[in-house]
């Protein structure tokens, strides 16, 4: 990994994760770890907003972009070593995964495999999960494959279902745990701290954080 890691992050929406990343690692760490772009799926989103206020560059993704031409030049002329999917919806080209398999990661609210796939996202998987009668929810973040939802597993963070939550009520625990996850899991992944394997399986090589401030599922693996 090189001294300093560029980032490009993928939104949808207001990009709170985004802000999570720009002021927990973009301004604090002295260029270690550096938004480099910003591209949102659609214009006019808080996310491409953000990026202006802190004068990174951002990009609309056109529509008719399937097979992923635009976005493989847009990031490589980002000089982009890391792509991070920060309530991106779309699902990223075959051709941008082969290409980038192992920089591409993506966080997902909930405890994946479960409450994954196609159409959930956002506020239906917190729906999904109360009306289901689960106890325990969460925050994943991913590699990203050619599947919504599927690649390895990185890091899991739990967070219970109380009595009498709402989808609401549960999305807004959920999101306070993404918000500390996903930079922790982008600074890893900037100081070499665990990678992706031939075999597709992740693999950490350092501590899953500096400090005790975060309550893991493990999915560490060996090979």
């Amino acid at each position: 990994m090189s001294e300093s890691l560029g980032v490009a992050v993928l939104a949808s929406g207001s990009g709170t994760n985004l802000q999570a990343i720009i002021d927990r690692l973009h301004v604090r760490t002295n260029g270690h770890v550096r938004v480099d772009a910003v591209i949102g799926s659609r214009p006019g989103i808080g996310a491409l907003e953000r990026a202006e206020r802190h004068s990174i560059p951002a990009y609309t993704h056109p529509p008719g972009d399937d097979g992923g031409a635009w976005l493989l030049e847009t990031l490589g002329s980002a000089g982009a070593d890391l792509v991070v999917l920060a309530g991106w919806l779309k699902l990223i080209p075959a051709s941008v995964v082969r290409s980038l398999r192992g920089r591409i990661i993506n966080i997902h609210p909930a405890l994946l495999p479960s409450f994954g796939g196609p159409g959930m996202y956002g506020r239906r998987v917190h729906e999904a999960v109360v009306e289901s009668g689960a106890r325990i929810s969460g925050a994943t973040v991913h590699f990203v494959d050619e599947i919504y939802d599927h690649g390895a597993i990185i890091a899991q963070w739990p967070v219970p279902v109380l009595a009498g939550d709402d989808a609401d009520a549960l999305a807004s625990r959920v999101l306070a745990v993404e918000h500390r996850l996903l930079p922790a899991i982008v600074e890893a992944y900037a100081e070499g701290r665990y990678t992706l394997s031939p075999a597709g399986r992740v693999v950490w090589t350092g501590p899953w954080f500096p400090g005790d401030e975060f309550t893991m599922i493990s999915r560490q693996t060996t090979d």
